[in-house]
């Protein structure tokens, strides 16, 4: 089978992965190819086989499945570049983390391209799962998609015939998950201010004991500095959709802000260089968090 990968980040690397590995072709396209900041998605394409374009439409000429992850601001405008080419009756699975609006606008810009979009949410966090990433669809398209994706390898299921509800389900999801990250980050971060951050942990502990407290704050804390970016961008996302809901989006717009905050930290260089060295190389959120206040101390912590 012929796919294209249109955003050839973290997810768009490792679905070509799993996909060339068994035995299927994979062309993708990323805008960050046109700069140096592509030279890892080049070594990636090279090391498995992955054919890279020039721009959307050559990526998804004559692609039976298109699937689109990019950040959630671009989820239209990459609908719109894709619909640039005659999509000759291929599937459009679209597993950005946008709003149900907005999945809507990409859905007609598909359609009147010849493709049928199929309305894509993943459902907790790609790297462990990989390919079997929870996956739901939506839309009228999703049940004639689902077994062609499960045939792949994917573990998708259809959540319903209308659009909308598959990513809606996703955003509600992540007022809860990524505010639950926004929240720690911010409580351990004060508390060690305060030096209570074992009395905090002990606490959370007593209250959610099937939770391993520690190792959830290091992977909390390495995920955001990593990806604040996009998940700022989920989150504005998640926003909107909370207001399509008639609700002032309090607690996912503080999120957004949050993640934000911290991708801003870590462009101004607080968690090290990233192209050098890595972000969030420490299992030990402590580190990071000292980090944070360091910064926030200005140049006159002495």
């Amino acid at each position: 089978m012929k796919l294209a990968m249109i955003g050839y980040g973290e997810v768009g690397c490792i679905l070509a992965e799993d996909l060339r590995k068994a035995g299927h072709g994979v062309t993708a396209y990323d805008l960050k190819l046109h700069s140096q900041a592509g030279d890892p998605m080049r070594a990636h394409g090279r090391a498995h086989g992955v054919a890279l374009a020039d721009s959307h439409g050559s990526a998804v000429q004559g692609a039976q499945i298109v699937v689109s992850a990019v950040t959630a601001s671009q989820t239209v405008a990459v609908a719109e570049a894709c619909a640039g080419a005659r999509l000759d009756n291929g599937f459009f699975l679209d597993v950005n983390s946008a709003s149900p609006g907005a999945k809507i606008k990409a859905a007609d810009l598909v359609a009147r391209a010849g493709g049928r979009y199929v309305d894509g949410a993943v459902m907790t966090s790609v790297p462990p799962h990989r390919i079997r990433v929870p996956l739901l669809l939506g839309g009228p398209h999703a049940a004639a998609l689902e077994p062609m994706l499960n045939q792949l390898g994917f573990a998708a299921k259809v959540a319903s015939p209308k659009l909308g509800v598959a990513s809606a389900t996703k955003m509600c999801r992540s007022v809860v998950i990524k505010g639950l990250k926004a929240m720690l980050i911010e409580s351990l971060v004060s508390a060690r201010h305060f030096g209570v951050e074992d009395e905090l942990i002990a606490s959370l502990h007593e209250t959610f004991p099937g939770i391993d407290w520690e190792k959830q704050a290091a992977y909390f804390f390495q995920r955001a500095i990593e990806h604040g970016r996009r998940r700022s961008e989920e989150m504005r996302e998640a926003a909107v959709t909370v207001r399509e809901a008639g609700i002032e989006p309090w607690s996912a717009s503080g999120t957004a802000l949050r993640q934000a905050w911290i991708a801003d930290l870590g462009d101004q260089g607080v968690f090290g260089d990233k192209n050098r060295d890595g972000f969030a190389r420490s299992p030990d959120w402590r580190i990071e968090a000292d980090r944070i206040l360091d910064h926030a101390k200005g140049p006159a912590r002495g």
